[in-house]
């Protein structure tokens, strides 16, 4: 018997302009899905994209933002919060500036994004799809700010899901490290060796519309992808 899947529909997707934000995109787009892009800088977002300049660590903007999304778009049936930063950096050596808005775009972005999107989302029966790491299962040095703000993250999901069981569907995805820009602007010290193991974005994002995808009634609530040797699980 075949398996019933949902329809992608329209997705909101921050962080949508590059790294795992822009193969969400892609393979929404794909999917037939209408894809809607929240970013810093959206210059390199594909023609016909809606996409917004925002912050997403400023929540007012970004409230603003999804209300007015869904308003043009008739509504929402799906949010993938991708957008994400890290500076690593021992404790004592990080300004309380990056600590701050490394949460801020990290857990607060998503919460805020996720929050303005709910009545719609409701109206719905759409999804949350929220992008934690596998330092939010195991913390390490010099990622206090990034290991809290994605620990965050993955305790607002499994609150959320609880909160909102049979109106929303929520999932959590945990990826490992992945091949983007993520660490470009990092000094070589927090740069992944030339042996180190890192996933295609492609594979988290197909991943995505898989939990996008599941029958009314079954959520995936949470969804771990990371290379085979991946040293930061269990």
């Amino acid at each position: 018997m075949p398996v019933p899947t949902t329809p992608i529909g329209r997705v909101l997707v921050t962080g949508g302009a590059s790294g795992l934000g822009a193969a969400v995109v892609d393979a929404v787009t794909e999917a037939g899905g209408t894809p809607i892009v929240f970013d810093l800088r959206i210059d390199a977002v594909p023609e016909g994209v809606d996409a917004v300049a925002v912050d997403v660590s400023d929540t007012d903007a970004v409230e603003q933002a999804v209300r007015e999304a869904a308003e043009r778009h008739g509504g929402l049936d799906a949010v993938v919060t991708a957008a994400g930063i890290d500076t690593p950096a021992p404790i004592d050596a990080i300004s309380s500036g990056n600590w701050e808005k490394i949460v801020g775009v990290n857990l607060i972005g998503t919460a805020s994004t996720v929050r303005a999107a709910l009545p719609a989302l409701e109206a719905s029966h759409g999804r949350v799809v929220t992008i934690s790491s596998s330092l939010a299962l195991r913390g390490v040095g010099h990622g206090t700010a990034y290991s809290a703000s994605k620990f965050g993250v993955r305790g607002f999901s499994q609150a959320l899901a609880a909160e909102t069981a049979g109106r929303v569907g929520v999932t959590n995805v945990i990826p490992a490290g992945m091949r983007t820009n993520f660490f470009a602007d990092r000094t070589e010290q927090y740069k992944p060796g030339p042996d180190a193991q890192l996933i295609e974005p492609e594979y988290v994002a197909n991943s995505i519309i898989f939990a996008l995808s599941q029958p009314a009634g079954c959520e995936i609530r949470e969804l771990s992808i990371m290379p085979a040797t991946e040293p930061s699980w269990p």
